[in-house]
């Protein structure tokens, strides 16, 4: 067994809530989802020495999404095609490698992974087939396996598992497919299931009240698509919930919690504690894909304990969170937003304008498009500048119109069809925003004449924000105060995988994976049938890429 494994150093929860400064212990590196690196050898002085240090292929073309996480030297990769491999983090050279085989006629509509969690002598993987697995840390060799839901129904998985209260935590995918989404708890070690609770309320619970009486909640969608933060004080993991299905709000009257918001779950007993809906009777596809990053700012003169959601439907939402119930302090459009006349300032409830709305049988136009003002790829926050830093596309507009659709599991229950524009006299789409979270307002933004953006940021100690997201396939430093472009280095594919930092011997580097596809490959192929010639196809084929100063 190589000596980088046969000295590897178990994760505990103590290192999960303070990890060493070297560690990226899961997918955001700790419990509040900052994507913040204390490393701060790399630094706006020297960063135009970074330089590739290794290169490693995966084998595997598609949507490369996951960050490479490091413990002790070694590091854990996860890629499209159900695989996990662990390398030496300094070297580049392969310990071992994990493959499973997905099954023929599988329904994994995205199918991707976002990353792997890692506790004790285990590796916990979500795949996409609806199976969690347990892998031995040091062989890669299968510890246990439990199945999570029935895949031909439609349910999938693409998150990273959370480890929390003790627990494996994760969430289905598959909402627009008709699934009745959940998350649900297992045993560390055995995979023995200890809770499950659904984000469609079942009559008589609470929130049943917001949906049509009869048996549409069983598939009413509220897919679970990125993996949640956690506050160990009251021990809530606070989760997105997708869509409701199908698509057009008309077909389903009512608010349809909890799809569009975030609940808080009391990881102890499953139990929905609080929630925010972003917009009731969501009919857009504005999935709430990201869970809300756990920060404390000021307003009014007082610290709020903070939530602070970057949401789909283009508004950026300021919210506190308690032993409860979750409440709504603040909120703004963040790109250009359409659809809501304002919002509520007590509530946050938006006030819709019926014209913007796609119903079925009626064609609206909205912006943002169905991929929002931002999608899945995550936010970072910067506790230095006191800023989150959001990839963002603007200008990005859409009519659709609803249709009638019938229930059948594992097929589209979507009803929709839809055509993507750029709003007229845009000069550009993709975006890099930088807000102050202590007064609520930008501070900078560094757009992409001719790109989108789906590149998840990741900042640093040393005064930087890494990210890339590209059509032109570049990894790019920023300056974390003024957002002046540093440094950029252009790799084999697109880049929309979370950068991650780590340390070994004294060295900072900082890693991605690079490996273009799934929603980024569908909005390019709009894009470029939109706009012929200006957004050519972006190259697929994963690696993973690790920099260090020279």
């Amino acid at each position: 067994m190589p000596a980088v494994l046969q000295n590897y150093k178990l994760v505990t929860a103590e290192r999960l809530k303070k990890p060493e400064d070297g560690d990226w212990l899961m997918a955001r590196r700790t419990y509040d989802g900052w994507g913040f690196s204390p490393l701060a050898q790399i630094t706006s002085d020297n960063v135009k020495r970074l330089q590739p240090v290794w290169v490693f292929a995966t084998g595997v073309a598609n949507g490369h999404e996951a960050p490479p996480i490091v413990n002790n030297g070694v590091m854990f990769v996860v890629t499209p095609g159900n695989q996990v491999i662990a390398i030496n983090a300094k070297t580049g050279v392969q310990l071992w490698r994990y493959r499973r085989p997905i099954p023929q006629g599988a329904v994994i509509n995205h199918p991707t992974s976002r990353g792997i969690a890692l506790y004790g002598d285990k590796v916990f993987f979500a795949a996409g087939e609806a199976v969690l697995v347990a892998l031995d840390v040091k062989t890669g060799e299968e510890a246990w396996t439990a199945s999570i839901a029935q895949n031909p129904s439609g349910y999938y998985m693409s998150l990273a598992p959370l480890i929390a209260d003790g627990k494996v935590l994760v969430g289905a995918s598959g909402g627009d497919m008709g699934i009745r989404g959940f998350v649900a708890a297992f045993d560390i070690a055995t995979g023995k299931e200890l809770w499950r609770t659904y984000t469609i309320p079942a009559p008589g619970e609470p929130g049943s009240e917001t949906w049509p009486k009869g048996d549409q909640w069983k598939t009413g969608g509220g897919s679970v698509w990125v993996t949640a933060n956690y506050d160990p004080e009251t021990n809530h993991s606070f989760w997105g919930v997708g869509n409701g299905g199908p698509w057009m709000g008309d077909q389903r009257p009512g608010d349809n919690l909890y799809t569009a918001s975030t609940i808080a779950i009391d990881s102890a007993t499953g139990k929905i504690k609080g929630h925010f809906q972003y917009s009731p009777n969501e009919s857009w596809d504005w999935d709430e894909v990201s869970p809300p990053i756990l920060v404390d700012y000021q307003r009014g003169g007082r610290t709020v304990k903070g939530l602070i959601d970057v949401a789909r439907n283009g508004y950026l939402w300021f919210l506190e969170r308690t032993e409860g119930n979750i409440n709504f302090v603040e909120g703004k459009p963040y790109v250009r937003q359409t659809a809501f006349a304002s919002i509520d300032p007590k509530t946050g409830r938006p006030n819709v304008d019926p014209a913007r709305k796609p119903g079925t049988d009626k064609k609206a136009d909205f912006c943002p498009s169905l991929w929002g003002g931002k999608n899945w790829p995550p936010i970072s926050f910067n506790p230095k500048t006191r800023m989150i830093y959001i990839p963002a596309n603007n200008n990005l507009c859409m009519t659709m119109t609803g249709r009638k659709i019938d229930y059948t599991p594992g097929k589209s229950y979507s009803g929709a069809t839809s055509d993507l524009y750029i709003y007229p006299g845009a000069d550009h789409i993709g975006e890099v925003q930088a807000w102050n979270v202590d007064t609520g307002k930008l501070v900078w933004t560094h757009p992409f004449a001719n790109s989108a953006n789906w590149g998840p940021t990741m900042t640093t100690a040393g005064g930087l924000v890494f990210s890339g997201g590209t059509n032109d396939r570049k990894f790019r430093a920023f300056n974390a105060t003024n957002g002046e472009v540093l440094w950029e280095f252009p790799t084999n594919s697109g880049i929309i995988a979370s950068p991650s930092s780590f340390m070994v011997d004294g060295t900072q580097y900082i890693a991605v994976q690079s490996g273009f596809g799934i929603d980024s490959r569908s909005m390019q192929a709009r894009l470029r049938a939109l706009v012929p010639g200006e957004y050519p196809e972006v190259p697929e084929g994963g690696a993973v890429w690790v920099f260090a100063v020279k």
